[in-house]
């Protein structure tokens, strides 16, 4: 008998008008083009691929997700917990993240350092996801220093896996070790 994963996330609403209420918030209009990022368009279809380090369901585009559950099987062959924080996010999710960090006061140029803005977030393609594993702080740079990063660093390339933000990228995001994303071979 197989798992019975809940049902996938909602579709979202009118992606325009997520992004006009990103701008409102003080997301530049020219974003896209000043940090080299391309609008992320959410998938049709999405697959389960087991709940995050929280218990919440998490999906990913079907081919990402194949790829995903091949190279976290791999990993456990190696003696690696590949554990996931977090994989697909909609348009609509990524923008309450904005608007909670909003609503404490945080800057938008500190938010936007650390956070792509609703609409370029590759967690929107479900093709992304956050990793971590046992004894690692969730979305620390410590993550760099785990015998897990060291095998992604090695392998993931093989499951057509990069990390997207290394330091010094281009696209001016934050070093996250924990982010990789996968690309069609």
């Amino acid at each position: 008998m197989g798992v019975i994963a809940p049902l996938p996330p909602p579709r979202t609403e009118d992606w325009r008008a997520l992004l006009e209420r990103a701008h409102a918030l003080g997301v530049p209009r020219d974003y896209g083009r000043r940090h080299r990022l391309r609008p992320m368009r959410e998938p049709s279809r999405l697959t389960f691929i087991g709940a995050d380090i929280h218990g919440r369901p998490q999906w990913l585009a079907p081919r990402a997700a194949a790829a995903f559950n091949r190279m976290r099987q791999r990993a456990v062959d190696y003696g690696i917990e590949l554990q996931v924080v977090s994989a697909f996010r909609s348009v609509a999710y990524q923008l309450g993240i904005l608007e909670r960090k909003r609503e404490r006061g945080q800057d938008i140029e500190a938010i936007l350092r650390v956070s792509a803005a609703p609409g370029y977030s590759e967690h929107h393609s479900g093709r992304a996801v956050d990793l971590t594993t046992p004894g690692c702080t969730p979305l620390e740079e410590d993550f760099e220093h785990s015998p897990a990063y060291q095998w992604l660093h090695r392998h993931a390339h093989r499951y057509g896996f990069r990390m997207s933000f290394p330091r010094g990228n281009p696209h001016g995001i934050a070093f996250e070790p924990w982010h990789w994303c996968w690309h069609a071979h």
